[in-house]
């Protein structure tokens, strides 16, 4: 995967595969530290402690239709390369936090790529799921959370194009500026 959206995108539908009925996207860059962290966590299934220890093996998967799973592997590949790491806590019939850090400015540092068509795309192909995404800049943050974007839109579905294509401007705009602080390192 050569985008970091990619990466959200993969193991946040393994968390909607784990039957999780929220997911949370958090994105922290700390730029004085020249850190950023990703974490995905979810309410799904939860993996046991012998399956996290193995997760990161690409031919360890849960899936029956190929014997490989890169994910994760990719994931924490791309964390180490840049000086960082990729950390999984899970307990069954809680749920699972995957953390990955990187280093801001480093040579290996994948692009972001596009996360708001990644949130939105997750939002709109998983209408049984609520997302938080929330991007944090040093000290300013955006969020979006569908549990008020349903609120707000009542009997009107997230999935609706149009919709879709307001959540993902709604995205774009509020976070283009802290965007733009990450990638000044």
């Amino acid at each position: 995967m050569q985008e970091l959206s990619m990466n959200i995108l993969d193991i946040a539908e393994n968390s909607v595969a784990a039957n999780a009925t929220l997911v949370q996207i958090t994105l922290n860059g700390q730029t004085a530290q020249k850190l950023l962290t990703l974490t995905i966590q979810d309410n799904g299934k939860g993996m046991s402690q012998e399956l996290v220890q193995r997760v990161t093996d690409p031919f360890c998967t849960s899936r029956t239709t190929r014997k490989v799973g890169l994910g994760l592997p990719f994931l924490k590949m791309a964390a180490q390369l840049t000086g960082g790491d990729m950390y999984i806590q899970s307990t069954v019939g809680v749920g699972t936090c995957v953390t990955a850090t990187f280093t801001l400015g480093h040579i290996d540092l994948m692009p972001l790529g596009d996360v708001a068509g990644t949130v939105t795309t997750l939002i709109q192909c998983n209408p049984q799921v609520d997302f938080i995404y929330t991007l944090t800049v040093n000290s300013q943050s955006f969020c979006t959370d569908t549990r008020q974007l349903r609120e707000i839109l009542g009997d009107v579905p997230l999935s609706t194009p149009q919709v879709a294509l307001f959540i993902k401007e709604y995205i774009e705009e509020n976070s283009a500026e802290l965007y733009t602080g990450l990638l000044n390192i």
